[in-house]
């Protein structure tokens, strides 16, 4: 897909990985629509960045779980840019056993129903309104970006950072990704993005990651074959790709996580056999 100049709808650009996204996109020559909604600070630092209406960007306060407010996101995108040619699908919560610890704690009252609300209803109502802006285009692109906790779940050292219902919803969303790229095809390709231990999300810079022990830290590297968490950067330009260079790709999931999920116990030396 030739890319410069396109309209990509980047979720979650206020911090980290969705920032890292932004930019490599505005590098492209890309135009945006970066919604946001907490985190106060970080949308300061996007505002100072991307705001004031410089290089065409579009910059709204939206609750993406209310489906009013994306409805009104969608009408501003197509009133402002009149079409829409790539979504970006990086909106989740997750609360982390480490931090908050079991949901029958009173300060978990409301955490399943936000994880669920946020990682997994949230995109859903993000492509099905975005969906009759991109059926426009000759061809787009979706991107649902997910967690391996949707295939390890609350198990082995990663079980410090993933909760049960953070998993569920991750899971859920293969399941999401596999419908779309049914219903948008051959026009639209749909695919995810499934993220290991990255910096600022499961990794340095988040608040879990400093609460793990030193043993615990060296127990989630050892699990991991590259032996190092993900940076921002290299989400991004994994989503370059999928978005550029992929145009035979939809309806699949491709994993960023350094071999997390693979790693754990090695092979045994091949035996000499018995015959």
């Amino acid at each position: 897909m030739i890319i410069a100049g396109k309209r990509a709808l980047v979720l979650g650009a206020t911090r980290g990985i969705g920032r890292a996204v932004a930019r490599t996109l505005a590098d492209q020559g890309m135009r945006l629509i970066m919604p946001w909604f907490d985190w106060p600070e970080s949308v300061a630092e996007l505002q100072g960045e991307f705001g004031g209406g410089r290089d065409g960007h579009l910059l709204v306060r939206t609750d993406l779980r209310q489906a009013n407010e994306v409805a009104e996101l969608m009408a501003a995108i197509d009133e402002q840019f009149g079409g829409l040619e790539i979504v970006v699908n990086n909106i989740e919560r997750g609360g982390m056993p480490i931090v908050h610890g079991g949901y029958n704690r009173d300060v978990n009252r409301d955490l399943w129903q936000l994880e669920m609300e946020t990682t997994l209803r949230a995109k859903w109502l993000v492509f099905d309104q975005a969906l009759p802006l991109l059926r426009r285009s000759e061809a787009a692109a979706v991107i649902n970006i997910s967690s391996i906790a949707g295939i390890v779940g609350r198990s082995g050292p990663a079980g410090l950072l993933f909760n049960d219902g953070y998993a569920a919803a991750n899971r859920g969303i293969r399941s999401l990704t596999e419908t779309w790229a049914r219903i948008g095809a051959p026009n639209i390709r749909v695919n995810e993005l499934m993220l290991g231990l990255i910096d600022t999300r499961h990794g340095p810079g988040t608040w879990g990651w400093d609460l793990l022990s030193g043993k615990q830290r060296r127990d989630l590297l050892r699990h991991t074959l590259l032996r190092r968490t993900g940076r921002p950067e290299e989400v991004a330009q994994a989503v370059l790709f999928l978005i550029r260079d992929a145009d035979f790709l939809t309806g699949s999931v491709v994993r960023l996580d350094g071999g997390y999920v693979v790693g754990g116990e090695a092979p045994p030396v091949m035996p000499e056999g018995s015959l």
